[in-house]
């Protein structure tokens, strides 16, 4: 029995939950990240997430059965070693579906529209675009951007235009880095066919996908960049000017979010290091929670991010 609850457990896959958080961005930088009902209304909103995102991750498994067991670490997945049969996995599927769906109405209709839309895609990726060369990059960083918006949905709060590109550019980056450690991966074994086992794989090469890293890590930087220089966020101000002259603090408190620069490039250069001279990035939430200098890096900037919108800035 608790053989069977951890497979079924492993078929959901957990640690891809991590990336529903994104769901809670435009509570946080909208400054209405501890407005107790709001806060619940969302959270609500990145468990729904999560429940879709499981269902649609057992569809993408059923799909990939007999690929995943020519894969040298896929073939562990519980539907490609046998650990759970066909049926079964239809029937967690279906009520993953169906109740995450029927909660997702009662957030917000936008919410459930969108929720619609995500399943959608990754259902269209599962069976078509994933077989696609670079619409399937696209359609992977889509639902790092859908989940964004889904967060916009929840709250009724709306994120700037450069957080928003910021968005559009490390889900493109994320998305590459996993197809680039696929790639390696995959090329480090000479008895696998990457054609039989990733159709798109077989039409990148690792320098065409080290200039698609390079272009959208760069302009992940610049986006962020200009956002913290642009943002003006509201919080709770301290009373700074005890401290310093009057006409410093107007100035420190508009730029405040500058500060956050230092943690995100320190973050995309540790993650093209795991890429490159790691070989991982296949997964990235994987490599979130096993690299410790990048977990504890993220943590930092979500503490700046916080500590700078709600007690700092005007």
């Amino acid at each position: 029995m608790r053989k069977k609850l951890r497979d079924i457990f492993r078929l959901l896959r957990p640690r891809q939950w991590t990336k529903n958080i994104a769901i809670l961005a435009a509570i946080t930088f909208s400054g209405r990240l501890f407005e107790i009902n709001l806060f619940l209304t969302v959270c609500a909103a990145v468990l729904i997430f999560c429940a879709i995102s499981s269902a649609i991750y057992v569809v993408n498994d059923l799909f990939d059965i007999k690929k995943d067991k020519l894969h040298p670490f896929k073939k562990f997945r519980p539907l490609a070693h046998g650990d759970i049969s066909i049926p079964f996995a239809l029937v967690i599927a279906t009520f993953l579906v169906v109740g995450s769906l029927i909660l997702g109405f009662y957030v917000t209709p936008a919410f459930f529209a969108l929720a619609l839309i995500y399943m959608f895609v990754q259902l269209l990726y599962s069976t078509i675009l994933k077989s696609i060369a670079v619409i399937d990059i696209l359609a992977i960083a889509s639902g790092y951007i859908l989940r964004v918006y889904a967060g916009e949905a929840a709250s009724g709060f709306h994120i700037s235009v450069w957080l928003l590109l910021t968005t559009i550019s490390v889900s493109l980056f994320l998305a590459i880095g996993k197809r680039r450690s696929e790639l390696t991966l995959l090329s480090s074994n000479k008895d696998v066919n990457i054609a039989a086992i990733r159709k798109s794989l077989s039409h990148y090469s690792e320098r065409l996908l080290d200039v698609y890293a390079s272009i959208f890590a760069t302009s992940t930087f610049i986006s962020y960049a200009l956002f913290t220089f642009l943002e003006t966020p509201k919080g709770i101000k301290l009373g700074l000017s005890i401290l310093l002259p009057d006409f410093l603090p107007d100035f420190f408190q508009r730029k405040w979010l500058m500060i956050t620069i230092a943690p995100v490039v320190y973050g995309l250069m540790r993650y093209l290091q795991d890429i490159y001279e790691k070989h991982e990035g296949e997964s990235p939430e994987r490599v979130l929670l096993s690299d410790k200098p990048l977990l504890i890096t993220v943590l930092i900037w979500i503490l700046l991010v916080i500590t700078i919108i709600y007690f700092i800035s005007p």
